[in-house]
């Protein structure tokens, strides 16, 4: 089986397939690897081009989604509009099919998770949050062209604000939220594309594409 290393644009930056660190998230892969021995069930690997100026930083892997298939975002409801957005604004290429296989590359782009394992609930506790920082900031550290950071949810935003030095309490999380750090990287925030804050109507395409419309603005 592939290595998260095979797929991952920062192979240095990767957790083990069979990370040990966080007790309880250990105990959940173990339970969907018996439940479900053909799906990927390990940390998922960062997901886009080496060169990128935008990383995107997600929550977690979703358990129907990146858990099973082992590309960030790829086989559940958040994946087909963060695609979709990615793709209109020439931020990928390809077609998105919900397969790792589909062929689908970014440009300009990189997908990071502030947790690399799947939560019980999607809901990381903040010392899982805190064990998989050392991860997180090793990506980012990997990715010394990365100038803008679109996080998607309150997690994210903070795991990010922390990674390059902003600290939480000076930026609120709030729906385009921005930032700038002391090395001028910018900080972008939005509601986290999941099916819940879809069908609430707290997200829609049209706020979705305003954020990323604002870091193309911030290109270097």
């Amino acid at each position: 089986m592939l290595q998260p290393a095979d797929l991952s644009p920062v192979p240095a930056a990767e957790a083990p397939r069979d990370c040990p660190l966080c007790p309880r998230l250990v105990d959940f892969r173990e339970e969907c690897r018996a439940e479900y021995p053909e799906w990927w069930n390990a940390p998922v690997p960062a997901f886009g081009d080496p060169n990128a100026w935008l990383a995107i930083v997600g929550l977690a892997p979703g358990k129907h989604g990146a858990n099973r298939t082992g590309r960030p975002f790829t086989g559940d409801f958040a994946g087909e509009l963060l695609y979709a957005t990615l793709l209109k604004f020439g931020l990928a290429e390809g077609k998105y099919r919900a397969d790792p296989a589909d062929g689908l590359r970014l440009k300009g782009a990189v997908i990071l998770n502030a947790v690399k394992c799947l939560p019980p609930a999607n809901k990381p506790e903040p010392a899982e949050i805190a064990t998989c920082r050392r991860y997180f900031e090793a990506s980012l550290m990997a990715l010394p062209k990365v100038r803008v950071l679109l996080a998607l949810g309150q997690i994210a935003h903070v795991a990010a604000a922390r990674a390059v030095g902003v600290k939480p309490s000076a930026v609120k999380f709030r729906h385009g939220a921005e930032a700038q750090a002391a090395d001028g990287r910018i900080l972008l925030s939005s509601y986290h594309c999941s099916r819940y804050n879809q069908n609430t109507n707290r997200l829609n395409a049209e706020m979705f594409e305003r954020v990323f419309a604002r870091a193309l603005e911030l290109q270097p």
